[in-house]
């Protein structure tokens, strides 16, 4: 059985007035409407495709410009981090989230992190 599509609450709220359109003037509006909300699908689809830059800080360090000029080939800087502790994952200058370093499985000669928090809106970590 087919059924009936209502323009006139199509175009306009139940509760709104309006003067008599033509129904091509219906259609464009319905039409137009449509667009507009498929639109919206298609910008998200063009956000979701924007690169960022992450990055996994295993930790920082700060020492003078006098150590750093006597820095040479196998020297060892000591980072704020221990072993063990999480590490921050950034996305674009941002924590999102923290995690611990693993080898990767499928090659043994890289490192992944695993992740062990989310770090919320407001910088509080949901786990």
């Amino acid at each position: 059985m087919a059924q009936s599509f209502d323009y006139d609450s199509a175009t306009h709220g139940p509760d709104e007035g309006h003067t008599e359109a033509s129904p091509l003037e219906r259609l464009a509006e319905i039409a137009a409407r449509t667009a507009e909300e498929t639109g919206k699908f298609a910008n998200v689809d063009a956000i979701l495709r924007i690169p960022v830059t992450m990055q996994v800080v295993l930790g920082s360090a700060t020492i003078p410009v006098a150590n750093l000029m006597k820095l040479g080939r196998g020297a060892v800087v000591p980072l704020d981090h221990r072993v063990g502790e999480p590490v921050d994952v950034v996305v674009n200058g941002r924590v999102v989230a923290r995690g611990e370093v693993v080898v990767v499985e499928e090659d043994n000669s890289r490192f992944g992190v695993s992740l062990t928090e989310i770090v919320g809106p407001l910088g509080q970590g949901d786990t």
